[in-house]
């Protein structure tokens, strides 16, 4: 199976488990921190690789570390990915369960580029417009490209919206060689 699906599998049986818990959004936090202190410390990253070291030590130290800070089954989950030897997934399954997350709850990030700095308040308006345009609840990463000149391009997923003043003037300026 491919470690896509893999992680994609994990993350859909992780958030049944914090459904059941009422707690989605928490274990969103707490799979995300878990997988930030994977990809970040390299201490960690190999305790939770070596292979000379057995599954039931390291969960026993996985227990020990969340004893008190993550509810019980959560805990139990990532003892089941160190069982499985799927541990290094962490990470993506992070990934996925935070997709599985803002699916379940009409939400989709969009990439908007912007050719200058721009204020909360239009930040805002920004994602506001796009959750009416799309029908969904858009969370703006917004980044900045003076390239553009002006107007705004947005990529939502594999879809590119592409406003920008340096678009227009590229089509204006084909129409103006071509003749039309």
């Amino acid at each position: 199976m491919h470690e896509e699906s893999i992680s994609r599998n994990y993350a859909d049986a992780l958030l049944a488990l914090a459904r059941k818990a009422n707690a989605a959004t928490e274990w969103a936090t707490l799979i995300n921190a878990v997988a930030s202190a994977v990809e970040e410390d390299l201490t960690l990253r190999r305790f939770l690789a070596a292979p000379q070291i057995s599954a039931s030590e390291k969960n026993a130290v996985l227990a020990k570390a969340f004893e008190g800070k993550a509810p019980p089954i959560f805990i139990k989950f990532l003892q089941k990915l160190v069982s499985n030897r799927r541990q290094v997934l962490i990470p993506d399954i992070a990934t996925e369960y935070g997709n599985l997350l803002d699916d379940a709850e009409g939400r989709v990030h969009a990439r908007v580029t912007v050719a200058r700095e721009t204020s909360a308040a239009d930040q805002e308006a920004i994602a506001k417009e796009l959750s009416r345009a799309l029908k969904k609840t858009v969370v703006a990463h917004i980044a900045v490209n003076p390239a553009i000149l002006g107007g705004i391009v947005v990529r939502v997923g594999d879809t590119v919206m592409d406003g920008s003043v340096r678009r227009r003037l590229g089509a204006l300026r084909q129409r103006m060689i071509s003749g039309r």
